[in-house]
């Protein structure tokens, strides 16, 4: 669809909120040492960092993303108070927050607003409520379709687009590293926010349960995904720079804290200067 080149390099980032500042890092990286993607697939807080790598696919716009990312987790962007989301949760019935500000601050960030005015080819893909299945964007509007991949249930309210109605990619496709493969990429560079890394463990505790069986759920596709790369086709696993460690599951809730922000994005960046390093 996209490619029309013999070697493609892809970069495919994941979903994972605010941790995805882990991503910024990575690509800083990468476009520091001068590799430069021709295809972009972004799932969830992937598809603002994809769409924001894919207008503007250099080192600056790559450190650029932290600033976004430290008004992603402000109040203004998050609903603000308690007594704010409760209200919102009142009137919209399922979410905890509207879509205004996020959009507000995808608008104000993008400097294009639609995919065609990118300079690096990027899609992203949202969940359809309708059809129950993947849906991909790569064409059109893209504050609709990036609010569409961010549409975290319960969150977010749905995003509707030409009478269909969306929730977050991940829960269709958290890593979409077979997107990038279908569309020809010899060189895939997968850039995540820490969790495949992490040691799964039975749960102990009752809200523990549905934390590792959607955990599980989306490692099981990557690795199958991972498991079905044709030959030929060279895929990295980018490191986060996180300790090995159990798997998180009450911290999940906390998506509104920023306080890791920053040191995610230093500690993936080091890690990814490292990586990169030891290829040569």
């Amino acid at each position: 669809m996209y490619l029309s080149v013999v070697t493609a390099t892809a970069f495919v980032l994941g979903g994972g909120g605010l941790l995805g500042a882990a991503e910024a890092g990575m690509a800083r990286a990468l476009l520091e040492a001068g590799v430069v993607p021709d295809l972009i697939c972004g799932t969830s807080i992937g598809a603002i960092n994809g769409a924001a790598l894919a207008a503007e696919p250099t080192p600056a716009g790559a450190t650029a993303l932290l600033t976004t990312w430290k008004q992603l987790a402000a109040d203004n962007v998050l609903g603000g108070s308690l007594v704010g989301r409760v209200v919102e949760l009142v009137r919209s019935g399922t979410s905890l927050h509207g879509t205004d500000a996020l959009r507000q601050l995808l608008a104000d960030r993008l400097p294009v607003r639609t995919f065609e005015q990118l300079a690096v080819p990027f899609e992203c893909v949202a969940a359809s409520i309708e059809h129950a299945r993947e849906h991909w964007f790569g064409s059109g509007d893209l504050l609709d379709a990036v609010l569409a991949s961010c549409a975290l249930p319960g969150v977010f309210p749905p995003v509707e687009i030409d009478d269909e109605h969306f929730f977050d990619g991940g829960l269709v496709n958290s890593i979409p590293l077979d997107r990038a493969v279908r569309h020809g990429a010899t060189t895939v560079w997968v850039l995540h926010v820490g969790h495949v890394e992490e040691n799964l463990t039975t749960p102990r505790f009752p809200w523990e349960v549905g934390f590792v069986a959607f955990e599980i759920a989306r490692r099981h596709r990557f690795h199958t995904d991972l498991s079905r790369i044709p030959e030929g086709v060279e895929v990295h696993v980018l490191p986060s720079g996180q300790p090995h460690r159990r798997a998180a599951t009450w911290s999940n809730l906390r998506y509104r804290d920023s306080s890791r922000i920053s040191r995610r994005a230093e500690d993936a960046y080091a890690a990814t200067k490292a990586y990169l390093a030891e290829l040569g």
